[in-house]
């Protein structure tokens, strides 16, 4: 085993003489001397120096097992098992699924062609564990289904082409508890488990270790009034004990909306197969306030230190971008950020049944999420906010498609065509919400720094928060964080060999700062190889004063082109190359990479904080025009034409205790 640091040799040493002492029954302290007598024999610090190398390896990568290259998957896709996308035309099931993210061409529900620009690394299917089978058997009109007057209704709206306004009717029906109980696909019946059975069938077909990951999971859907509160489940294990289990849902008296309820069930998941199961939560933009409370909504009262060491437990990362909009802030929150009115879904909860309100946003967002974690960790101690970051689709097609040149929308009946740009997409005339198909984002994939590409190593990558959210772009980011970094590590080809050398990476911890030390970061980012070049790369901070107050401020620390910051000390725009008419751009400005080290100008040891990193790639054309260029079409000035993809790693935290 090859060593990295005098502490940990030390560490090693005083455990090896431990064991020596305890197992020879010494009853004295032998440190003072020379050498330690062990069971082993004697100890000095000579002892071993033949064996540890006394230089690297002439090879910079021998001996380091850190993680070369992220992986890049989707951890939230639905397929026609899922009652809501089924209705809505989609006919992709989980093998199809597999096909296409593993780089197969295959057809579309809407009968047309689609293939990704490149392979994906790993997938989740997460169809919703309620109804979970209903919707095969009710598209297949099964008797049994249709003699109930509200199926009726519904299968006769999809076979007279109105399948998407059939889909909204049941995800709203069933949002607020009106769904028929006698269709209810519940655990424990044939239907169900057969069901069950097929996805993690599907999975087990398509994992191939080392080239491809299926893991398996589901999606958790609570709607608690309409307020969007689901998780993602995911499994770090294969299929017999995935097997072993029925998904938990959310009607009771099986299932429960409440998070306290889902975080008992994953525990009971670990104590009955001896497995490992996380969670992410995502849409706290539709939450409506519940996402991240301080009080909670099931109990009125507010979160306790159980809450606290629950949510954090299983809650290790949070999906923060995806196709009903990017949640990292909002610009009532961050008015100082002018990147912060990006994708923005704010007009209502996930059914549009109630309106939002300025104060619901602070409980929403995963910046002001962070922010909060701070505040209950001082008061609890502990943070139930702490997670790490990724991005995904929620696609309701079955097909993993987050590129703005590749964008099949979110549910099968916004694939291409030349009307979805203006299709109501959900709309609630008595509130005057109104979400219209063009506000749908193509975004967002999971990046993750796992050393192998397993269900294991993966997995073990979550649970650590090594992990970035992109809205699309496969770029590469780093992120470490310090006290030792400076200026010649920013020089490196390797960044990650100081990094993981001297620091930590993107979703670990550091503090208390040692010897008035000031925190010292290392950032750097590769372009998309066929995406655009890259803008600048930001450090976004966030802390808790000595009065309780949180703040947060967003730090330009590494930029292309020869700009200079204003007096304002903002950075000047990195300019603008997209021709919308034709849908294109050029990478004649940005820069293909980014590095950079960064020292905090305004620490405070005293102080918790937080760090992530954002990386910020040139204007490019957004999905929208790519549909116009093709379709042949105008759209509506209130259309945006324009994007500025972006990346958000999961932050690294200081802690002065």
């Amino acid at each position: 085993m090859y060593l990295k640091s005098s502490r940990n040799r030390r560490d090693l040493w005083t455990g090896i003489a431990l064991v020596g002492l305890l197992s020879a029954g010494m009853p004295h302290p032998v440190w003072s001397q020379d050498a330690v007598h062990t069971d082993i024999g004697d100890i000095t610090k000579a002892t071993g120096a033949d064996i540890f190398p006394k230089k690297r390896p002439y090879s910079p990568w021998a001996g380091r097992n850190f993680p070369m290259r992220p992986l890049f998957g989707d951890t939230h896709l639905h397929t026609n098992l899922s009652f809501d996308a089924g209705a809505a035309g989609a006919r992709i099931g989980p093998r199809e699924a597999y096909r296409l993210a593993k780089g197969a061409e295959i057809t579309a529900s809407s009968g047309q062609p689609v293939k990704l620009s490149r392979p994906l690394d790993f997938l989740v299917v997460t169809d919703h564990s309620d109804n979970l089978g209903f919707i095969a058997d009710f598209m297949a009109g099964k008797p049994e289904i249709l003699k109930n007057a509200q199926a009726r209704s519904w299968f006769d709206m999809i076979q007279n082409g109105q399948g998407a306004a059939a889909a909204y009717d049941i995800v709203t029906t069933f949002s607020q508890g009106k769904f028929p109980p006698d269709l209810l696909y519940r655990p424990g019946t044939a239907a169900y488990r057969s069901t069950w059975q097929s996805i993690i069938d599907a999975a087990e077909e398509a994992n191939e270790p080392g080239r491809f990951t299926a893991l398996i999971g589901y999606e958790w859907t609570s709607l608690a009034t309409g307020n969007n509160l689901h998780r993602n489940v995911i499994f770090r294990d294969n299929g017999d004990k995935a097997a072993m289990i029925e998904p938990y849902t959310t009607q009771p008296p099986l299932g429960s909306n409440n998070p306290r309820d889902l975080w008992k069930w994953l525990a009971a998941y670990e104590d009955k197969t001896g497995g490992q199961a996380l969670a992410i939560a995502h849409n706290g933009n539709l939450s409506n306030g519940t996402m991240f409370p301080i009080i909670e909504s099931f109990t009125g009262k507010p979160i306790d230190r159980e809450y606290a060491e629950q949510r954090t437990r299983w809650e290790v990362l949070y999906e923060t971008t995806q196709m009903k909009g990017d949640g990292e802030t909002h610009p009532l929150l961050s008015p100082n950020d002018e990147f912060a009115n990006f994708e923005r879904w704010d007009k209502g909860n996930l059914d549009v049944s109630q309106k939002k309100t300025p104060d619901m946003l602070q409980y929403e967002y995963t910046r002001s999420a962070l922010q909060t974690g701070l505040k209950l960790e001082k008061e609890l101690g502990v943070n139930p906010y702490k997670f790490g970051l990724v991005g995904s689709t929620d696609s309701h097609t079955g097909l993993s498609t987050a590129d703005d040149d590749n964008f099949w929308g979110k549910i099968s009946s916004n694939e291409p065509n030349a009307e979805r740009w203006k299709h109501p997409f959900m709309k609630n005339p008595s509130l005057g919400i109104t979400i219209t198909g063009w506000e749908q984002t193509a975004s967002g994939y999971a990046a993750v720094w796992a050393q192998d590409n397993t269900r294991a190593s993966i997995f073990d990558a979550m649970k650590r928060r090594e992990t970035y959210a992109t809205t699309g772009p496969r770029m590469l980011v780093r992120f470490f964080g310090g006290f030792d970094f400076d200026e010649a590590d920013a020089t490196s080809r390797s960044p990650a060999i100081a990094g993981y050398t001297k620091g930590v990476p993107m979703g670990g911890d550091i503090g208390p700062a040692p010897n008035e030390k000031v925190p010292t970061f290392l950032v750097a980012a590769l372009k998309d190889p066929i995406g655009a070049n890259l803008d600048r790369y930001q450090v976004v901070k966030g802390w808790l004063d000595a009065a309780g107050e949180v703040h947060e401020k967003v730090y330009d620390v590494a930029w292309s082109d020869a700009r200079k910051p204003g007096a304002d000390g903002k950075l000047p725009p990195v300019g603008d190359t997209v021709d919308v008419a034709n849908a294109t751009f050029t990478n004649t400005i940005g820069s293909s990479e980014l590095i950079a080290f960064w020292k905090d100008p305004e620490f405070d040891p005293s102080q918790r904080a937080f760090y992530y990193g954002r990386v910020l790639e040139i204007p490019t054309p957004r999905w929208t025009a790519y549909d116009a260029k093709y379709f042949g079409i105008e759209m509506g000035p209130e259309v945006r034409m324009k994007t500025q993809e972006r990346a958000y790693t999961s932050p690294i935290w200081y802690n002065p205790a």
